[in-house]
């Protein structure tokens, strides 16, 4: 792929993803623009581009993909569509930029990564958390030796149910499998197991068992996991989407030969605790305005030639087998 001298994006499915967390980022780093935007319901598509001050909207993605001043292509829609539209980009030579997960299984993702193979086009993954400032100091904590040679890490993600007196029809999406893959789990853990694969590299074993229990939507809605990275670092996780407020907890513990760090993935983002012989030190960095920012900037300067981008298809795929593989006995009964 030649490298172009200003990334102008086109957006498929200005949802809620895309107001905060993404969106702005597109057009507010240099080198950057948003030009066109893509959303079902073209009164949305136009009322979305009218407020952010971008020109043009579609309601059909194939006319965006095809905009020839569009030459970068931003998927958030839900992941039932991320391959279709993904491979479609790739083929008309336009680099694509996918939300999380990369797709419903890790099937869909080999597939999309072997139409990156033959166009040609790069595909990134928007697992954020790989470029920010606190994932990035465990990351430095830990390879400086500061708590020894790490040894396991433990993830605790329990959530209390927002579905409970919902109507099948008002169910949100990410708890219907058809559209998600699976539930709760792949939306957040896929962010969880994404860091450890950054941290550690890549899982050579894993075992789960996934479950509902509280017959609130199709999905599973209580999961645990053992897990080995190919570094030698062991994991187990549980996570449960149905619990008491009393019971809420969100923890990543990274424990070595000489302390431990622990942090949260999404209620505290940008703090962490160090513990040592010497006691506990508590570190707090400030996240960019923009959640996805310091990541979208990663991939403008790959798509210039000027730098590379930390979270990739190939590693995101990675991210998928090991969530099919923990919630698989659910799904196979």
């Amino acid at each position: 792929m030649k490298t172009l001298s200003t990334v102008n994006w086109g957006i498929i499915g200005v949802g809620d993803v895309t107001e905060i967390k993404s969106g702005p980022a597109l057009y507010k780093i240099e080198h950057s623009n948003v030009v066109a935007v893509m959303r079902r319901n073209a009164e949305k598509a136009a009322d979305y581009a009218s407020r952010h001050g971008i020109g043009k909207w579609y309601s059909d993605a194939t006319k965006l993909i095809n905009d020839s001043e569009v030459n970068a292509i931003y998927i958030a829609t839900p992941p039932d569509s991320h391959t279709a539209y993904a491979c479609e980009a790739m083929r008309a030579d336009k680099p694509v930029y996918v939300e999380k997960p990369m797709a419903r299984n890790h099937t869909e993702c080999e597939q999309m990564l072997q139409v990156s193979k033959e166009s040609g086009m790069p595909i990134w993954v928007a697992y954020y958390r790989r470029s920010l400032p606190v994932f990035l100091k465990a990351k430095e904590l830990v390879e400086s030796g500061e708590i020894g040679k790490p040894l396991m890490v433990n993830i605790k993600l329990h959530k209390q149910a927002t579905e409970r007196n919902l109507a099948k029809q008002e169910l949100p999406w990410r708890v219907l499998p058809n559209i998600a893959g699976a539930g709760h789990f792949f939306d957040l853990a896929s962010h969880q197991f994404d860091y450890l694969d950054f941290l550690f590299g890549p899982v050579s074993k894993v075992e789960g068992h996934a479950t509902n229990l509280a017959g609130l939507y199709p999905a599973e809605d209580t999961v645990s996991g053992t897990w080995v990275h190919k570094s030698g670092v062991v994991g187990s996780g549980s996570w449960s989407f149905v619990v008491d407020e009393s019971s809420e907890v969100d923890d990543i513990e990274i424990i070595g030969e000489k302390g431990k760090i622990k942090l949260s993935s999404f209620d505290n983002p940008g703090k962490l605790h160090v513990h040592t012989k010497s006691g506990v030190i508590d570190v707090t960095l400030d996240n960019p305005e923009h959640i996805s920012h310091n990541l979208v900037q990663q991939v403008v300067d790959e798509l210039r030639g000027v730098g590379t981008c930390v979270s990739t298809g190939e590693s995101a795929a990675r991210t998928s087998k090991v969530l099919d593989t923990i919630v698989e006995s659910y799904y196979s009964d």
